[in-house]
């Protein structure tokens, strides 16, 4: 499986499901953050190696970008001196010059492709790695009284004490709603900031449109 596949499949990972699903929570917990801080130095390492090679392929592009203007100005000066054969020489060098910058350009757009990519893997496994760190704590917490609950349950069954049955239900029906009162109000808040960050967006777009307008107008921003 290769970097970025194991980084998406970390980013995918649903942790709640995965605490009720594991035998042990809290181990589980721990290694799915261990693994998450492997894979984001990795990844970091990854961007700055790709960076290292973009910044390479581009002083190669710009190398033959001037490579290439050298030979333009010798055929020009070869066509001043009537030395034509000289002139086709040059311009000959020229346009492999140009081949190869093209070539080198597709490299480059490539390689920025890819940092972009590996960028946004970053980001995106810091967010999941924040997330968990923030959640280890609320999951245990959770985890541990639904332990305590089970037990609870089990020694009312072993005395008889069937007349604490409803009592029991009761107290299991009021940590289940405020499990979902708490989740409501954390799914309300991120609701609200991306609702903000969007409006953000918008008017920052819509006042570099307003200033563009000016500007063909001739009219000061």
């Amino acid at each position: 499986m290769g970097l970025l596949e194991r980084v998406s499949t970390l980013i995918r990972a649903n942790l709640n499901d995965m605490v009720d699903r594991a035998e042990d929570p809290e181990k589980m917990i721990k290694q799915v953050i261990l693994d998450m801080e492997n894979q984001y130095l990795q990844v970091k390492t990854q961007v700055a190696v790709s960076i290292a090679d973009q910044h390479i392929l581009e002083k190669k592009l710009h190398e033959q970008e001037d490579t290439a203007k050298d030979w333009m100005r010798k055929a020009e000066v070869a066509v001043d001196k009537t030395q034509d054969d000289l002139a086709r020489a040059a311009l000959d060098r020229y346009q492999t010059a140009l081949r190869l910058t093209q070539s080198f350009q597709e490299q480059v757009n490539d390689q920025k492709a890819q940092v972009d990519t590996l960028k946004n893997a970053l980001v995106k496994l810091e967010q999941k790695l924040d997330e968990a760190k923030s959640k280890r704590e609320m999951l245990m917490a959770r985890h541990r009284r639904s332990i305590a609950l089970d037990k609870a349950a089990k020694a009312q069954v072993a005395v008889g004490e069937g007349s604490k049955s409803a009592t029991f239900d009761r107290l299991k029906e009021r940590v289940q709603h405020t499990e979902a009162t708490a989740s409501a109000e954390i799914d309300l808040l991120h609701d609200d900031m991306a609702e903000k960050l969007n409006r953000l967006d918008r008017d920052t777009e819509v006042e570099r449109l307003l200033n563009d307008l000016k500007t063909r107008k001739g009219i000061p921003a």
